[in-house]
């Protein structure tokens, strides 16, 4: 199995910045990825729901602009 990248931010090794510039760019730095996941997370969900309640009324409407024109009742039926 693939191993999957890690989102969280990496402490600062050896060279890197010192003091509280560097506890403001990661503060920041994790700020943003929490952002952008939430983000993401509310998008999908939003858009999970409007798959789900859209796609049959959306193969209706479709069917209804097609070239012969048929009754609701004709688009409705099994056969």
């Amino acid at each position: 199995m693939a191993s999957r990248p890690s989102l969280k931010s990496k402490p600062n090794g050896k060279g890197g910045k010192k003091g509280a510039a560097a506890d403001e760019d990661a503060t920041a730095a994790a700020t943003t990825v929490r952002l952008v996941k939430e983000w993401t997370t509310w998008t999908m969900k939003k858009a999970k729901v409007v798959a789900h309640y859209g796609f049959i009324p959306l193969v209706i409407v479709i069917g209804m602009n097609s070239d012969p024109k048929p009754s609701v009742f004709q688009l409705l039926s099994p056969v």
